[in-house]
């Protein structure tokens, strides 16, 4: 693995050698700006695979995605290998629909320390709820982005992001009642400690989140890409385009639903993305929110 290839692979032309903030924020950008948040392969009939050498052949050579435990380990990799001080963090996912944390740690985040100060790097929940600079671990703090604001706060050594969204336009009235649309102005996200983590300690929820009727990834083909405005998006047949503060204090949301034989092409022009097996799309009844 050459991490030459995963600079060519984000676009990445600047300083290698600067272990400072401002190096870590655009590595961090062009990751997620050119890696998209997606499961396509498991509705492909394929297996979603956390070794490193298998994820580097298929996000970075074959320009896939991958969720986050995928994204991630790739992020996490490709960090550590410039000599950042990085921690591998498990994450606890709040799911709205029972108003409480998941009780398996089903999401991977990404611990960089810079100067004594902490903070987290994460490109791997996309939608509207991807933060585009790394957050500093600091409790209570609103943390204004392009986005949204983020929240982080800690109690008894826990930590919970949370996420508060501005007004949304949606410009077809026909959707503005589509479950994929989050109209909670707050939204908890998730949860984590810094307790250091493997990416072994995600190998059985990995086969889980592929495998349970209870994951929505199982019930949904999902495929996110941010853009310098705002962030493309695939659920099923719903295809998205949301741009961030089209005016003051509100987003810009437009829907498109698609026929079967224009995914293909919506995947390769938008999301940068050549399947070599023939995608079943799904969207199951499980929620999910952009």
């Amino acid at each position: 693995m050459d991490i030459e290839e995963y600079f060519k692979r984000i676009g990445y032309k600047n300083s290698r050698n600067k272990l400072d903030l401002e190096t870590l924020t655009d590595v961090f950008q062009h990751h997620f700006r050119a890696i998209p948040v997606e499961n396509l392969s498991m509705h492909c009939g394929e297996s979603m695979e956390l070794d490193l050498k298998a994820l580097f052949d298929l996000i970075v050579r074959k320009n896939r995605g991958g969720w986050c435990l995928q994204v991630n380990h790739i992020l996490y990799w490709a960090l550590s290998t410039m000599g950042f001080k990085t921690t591998m963090l498990g994450g606890y996912v709040h799911i709205s629909s029972v108003g409480n944390y998941s009780s398996n740690m089903v999401h991977l985040l990404v611990l960089v320390t810079i100067s004594d100060r902490n903070y987290i790097v994460d490109a791997g929940f996309g939608r509207s709820y991807q933060f585009w600079e790394p957050l500093e671990l600091i409790s209570g703090k609103d943390q204004p982005q392009v986005p949204a604001i983020f929240r982080l706060t800690e109690e008894n050594g826990t930590w919970y992001l949370d996420h508060i969204r501005r007004e949304q336009h949606i410009s077809n009235p026909q959707f503005l009642d589509s479950d994929i649309l989050e109209m909670k102005k707050h939204r908890k996200i998730y949860s984590f400690t810094l307790e250091p983590r493997t990416i072994e300690d995600f190998e059985s929820i990995n086969a889980y989140l592929q495998t349970s009727p209870t994951s929505v990834f199982k019930t949904k083909s999902l495929c996110s890409l941010q853009t310098p405005e705002g962030f493309h998006c695939l659920v099923g047949w719903t295809f998205t385009y949301t741009r961030f503060n089209y005016k003051e204090n509100t987003d810009l949301v437009e829907f498109k639903m698609l026929k079967d034989e224009e995914i293909d092409e919506v995947l390769k022009t938008i999301f940068g993305i050549s399947l070599e097996k023939k995608l079943v799309p799904k969207y199951g009844d499980l929620i999910y929110t952009i």
